[in-house]
């Protein structure tokens, strides 16, 4: 079962999650058979971070909370929150086979939440595929109930980013910056 977890930065956490930089990796390396994605996200000047996705193919839903909730930052007070969702990854592929690499051009997370369950089950037209890193579905816990859509894109420019989506069939989206993840 393939689950989408983004853990969003608290406020001023930026020294502590520095602090925790390696026992993050250190972790992450634990599931490194099991990552589709991984990497921060930023605020707009592309700098201070905001957050950490993390796309991961676990045996089930208990697995996945244990997952983002034992993760280091997590623990120590970094994150504010977690959104975690069933996912359904719609290329088939992990960003290490994404075409364009680790560092060409600018790439973003897009988070679209519902309500329209019909919305953009299918790969979007409006971007080529070899701009997608992932795309899927975020789903119920049960995977039935379609609840929204998380993308990572490479595009110009949060605009163009925020396209991937069609336009007014969310009721809340969300770019942000963001860059392949792991050890450097």
């Amino acid at each position: 079962m393939e689950f989408f977890c983004y853990h969003r930065d608290r406020v001023g956490s930026v020294p502590l999650r520095d602090e925790l930089l390696e026992e993050h990796w250190s972790y992450m390396d634990r599931y490194a058979a099991e990552l589709i994605a991984r990497g921060p996200t930023f605020a707009d000047d592309g700098s201070t971070p905001t957050g950490s996705v993390h796309i991961v193919d676990l045996p089930d839903p208990t697995a996945a909370r244990a997952f983002a909730f034992d993760e280091p930052n997590h623990q120590a007070g970094v994150y504010r929150d977690v959104l975690l969702r069933r996912w359904r990854n719609m290329l088939g592929r992990t960003m290490w086979d994404f075409p364009g690499g680790r560092t060409a051009g600018n790439r973003y997370l897009v988070i679209g939440l519902g309500p329209d369950p019909a919305t953009d089950l299918d790969l979007p037209s409006s971007v080529a595929r070899d701009d997608l890193i992932a795309f899927g579905s975020l789903l119920s816990d049960d995977g039935e109930v379609w609840v929204g859509t998380a993308v990572l894109v490479r595009a110009s420019d949060a605009e163009a980013a925020r396209g991937v989506l069609a336009e007014g069939r969310y009721a809340d989206v969300e770019v942000w910056a963001w860059e392949f993840g792991g050890r450097r």
